[in-house]
Formats: C-alpha cells, structure tokens, sequence
C-alpha cells in the first residue's frame, strides 16, 4: 500500500484529533458524579465516531457527503473495511448528533 501524501496525512491526523477531543469530553461527563449529562456525552461519543470514520474515509480517499449518519458513513468504510460490521451497535448514536443540534437551535443558539 503506497503511503498518503502529506496533505492527506495532515487532513486524516485533523480528524482524528477532533475526535479524540470528543471522546474525552464524553469521558469527563462520565466521570461527574453528580447528574452526568447523558445527552451530551451520547452526542460527544457520536461525534467521536463520525469524526473518527471520516479520518478513515480521507485515508482511503472515499469521497463522503456532509452526514452525521453513522450508518452511512459505516457503507461507505465498508468498500475497503472488513471491520464495518463490527461497529454496527455505533448506528445507535446517530440521532444524537441531531437531538444535541436541534436543542441548540430551538434555544437560539447557532453552531
């Protein structure tokens, strides 16, 4: 397998990293003790996936439409992954991305 070039190198290292800063404020809201917010840690966990999936996506230099749609983020990783289905129970945070969204927005607050 031929190595990335190094724009596709440093646009894959960039996702990864805003994942990973999803993934440890997920972690953090886990670790309150007192009234964890769920919802919020759902939405972090699932945009840890989604940006985790996309660096995937880059590397492999698979096209992907803007989606928070972890199902269809999975077909697409699946035309070189043999892990896909693997990741499966991940299709469940999908809605999250939208229910933290559409709560921002009904309260008057734009991403």
């Amino acid at each position: 397998m031929k190595p990335p070039d190094a724009e596709v190198a440093r646009k894959v290292k960039q996702w990864l990293a805003y994942g990973d800063e999803d993934l440890r404020l997920a972690q953090h809201g886990l670790s309150l003790s007192i009234a964890p917010p769920y919802r919020l840690i759902a939405y972090h966990a699932q945009q840890c996936a989604e940006k985790h999936l996309k660096a995937y996506l880059v590397f492999q230099a698979i096209d992907f439409p803007y989606t928070h749609n972890l199902s269809r983020l999975l077909e697409l990783c699946a035309a070189k992954a043999s892990w896909v289905e693997q990741l499966q129970d991940a299709e469940e945070l999908s809605p999250y991305a939208i229910t933290a969204v559409s709560g921002r927005r009904r309260r008057g607050l734009r991403r």
